[in-house]
């Protein structure tokens, strides 16, 4: 994954905490490019990230990690058009 609107480089340095948060966001909503998740570090972090996450993909998640089954109400079948 490449993102060209921030420096990833100086955010790594200046907040790693941050920047580990930021790009596990990234990866989940945008797409792995090929990396793995830790799903152990996914579960550590999740009560910041979920919030960050898109819709849909937060209730998946939810599924795979704790085997929560999603009711009708939690999966948006129009997201793009809500905006």
């Amino acid at each position: 994954m490449y993102n060209w609107s921030v420096d990833e480089k100086k955010f790594k340095k200046d907040n790693p905490k941050e920047y580990r948060l930021w790009r596990l966001t990234q990866l989940i909503n945008y797409g792995l490019d090929g990396e793995k998740l830790d799903k152990k570090e996914v579960k550590q972090v999740w009560e910041t990230i979920k919030d960050r996450l898109d819709p849909n993909t937060k209730v998946y998640l939810e599924y795979l990690l704790w085997e929560k089954h999603p009711s009708s109400k939690d999966i948006i079948k129009n997201y793009w058009s809500l905006s």
